[in-house]
């Protein structure tokens, strides 16, 4: 019956809904009863904000160390520093727990230090909270998240802003079930990440801007890093829905001279612009370097024909080429993903497809 569903979603060019992922709440469920430390507003918990408990986590862990952040609204500003690894930070859903700032560059912020929370240990996991950052759309570059540590993982979370939401700065990242959303460049940075079944939402921006989701900064051959959009719906919020003849939005531009960012099996809306990517700053040089792909999406942007004519963008046709780009190759995914228990596809659909009814023609 499962794989009925799964057909005709994948017709439909829907990404498969996360409630086919049976053992995501329950693995939450597990994690909160067993958390080593719970955070409660209501001073039920062993601390009253997300920074205590992160400093009482023990330092260089070898195991995981679960923080429980009970539902309510956390002000403050979150730092997980290098010596602090395998935490895993749960709370009770995206509407329920939320940790909330607005720091900015218009007020002086650098980029880098804006973050609402910024990870640098590895290994870490968030599951079910919601993470933002309320400067609003015409302060500048505002992030809600940071994450600098290898093998990160974020799981059926909330990350809000507007320019420069989600900044995955470097490590290997995975996202899945997550809801982001922001307007300029609000996926940015040098990391190798995969986001799977993702809500991935353009909001309206100031007056004069053009919404970019993706600035990926590869700079070098020597680095293993680019993003990959696999099985996500890229969609429009209702502000901008009602504006987006107006605003043009595009998949990405280029910060690194060799960005590399791919699409695929993924649902692309109408309020992306037909040309699909933009340059950085009318530099033409970095057009022929990057690397930009687009494989079996669908829906109403998906259509390829008007996209851009650089030297550096293709259609990709070999599924083989694809599968670089997918959690086992991008990512090594399979080496750490299985532990958390955290639901991933390895490879591309029609390898999930082909393991299921074992047919003589997926080779």
């Amino acid at each position: 019956m499962i794989l009925i569903i799964v057909a005709n979603i994948v017709a439909l060019g829907v990404p498969i809904p996360s409630w086919l992922d049976e053992n995501s709440l329950k693995t939450s469920e597990a994690l909160k009863s067993t958390a080593d430390l719970v955070i409660a507003k209501d001073g039920s918990g062993d601390f009253l904000t997300v920074n205590e408990a992160v400093a009482a986590a023990p330092e260089n862990s070898q195991t995981r160390f679960v923080i429980y952040v009970k539902g309510g609204i956390y002000s403050e500003i979150v730092q997980i520093e290098h010596n602090k690894t395998n935490i895993t930070i749960v709370g009770d859903g995206q509407d329920s727990t939320i940790i909330t700032g607005n720091l900015n560059a218009k007020d002086g912020i650098k980029t880098f230090y804006s973050a609402t929370l910024a990870v640098n240990g590895d290994d870490f996991m968030a599951q079910h909270f919601c993470v933002q950052n309320t400067a609003g759309p015409a302060k500048g570059q505002a992030v809600a998240l940071r994450v600098s540590g290898d093998r990160s993982i974020i799981h059926r979370c909330r990350i809000e802003s507007y320019q420069d939401t989600l900044y995955a700065f470097v490590g290997r990242q995975f996202y899945r079930d997550s809801y982001i959303t922001g307007t300029v460049d609000f996926i940015f940075g040098h990391a190798a990440a995969v986001f799977q079944y993702c809500q991935i939402v353009a909001r309206k921006p100031i007056r004069g801007q053009s919404n970019m989701i993706t600035a990926q900064n590869r700079d070098n051959e020597d680095q293993t890093s680019g993003f990959s959009i696999q099985r996500c719906n890229i969609t429009a919020s209702p502000d901008l829905s009602a504006v987006k003849t107006k605003v043009k939005t595009y998949l990405g531009r280029p910060w690194g001279i060799m960005a590399t960012v791919v699409v695929m099996e993924s649902f692309i809306d109408d309020h992306i612009d037909p040309a699909g990517w933009f340059p950085w700053d009318n530099d033409r040089e970095r057009l022929s370097s990057l690397y930009y792909a687009e494989y079996n999406n669908k829906g109403p942007g998906a259509n390829t024909s008007e996209r851009v004519k650089w030297k550096g963008f293709r259609v990709i046709r070999n599924p083989k080429e694809a599968e670089n780009f997918t959690v086992d190759q991008l990512i090594r995914g399979s080496l750490w993903i299985n532990s958390t228990r955290v639901p991933y596809e390895k490879g591309l659909m029609v390898d999930i497809i082909c393991a299921s009814v074992k047919r003589s023609y997926c080779g």
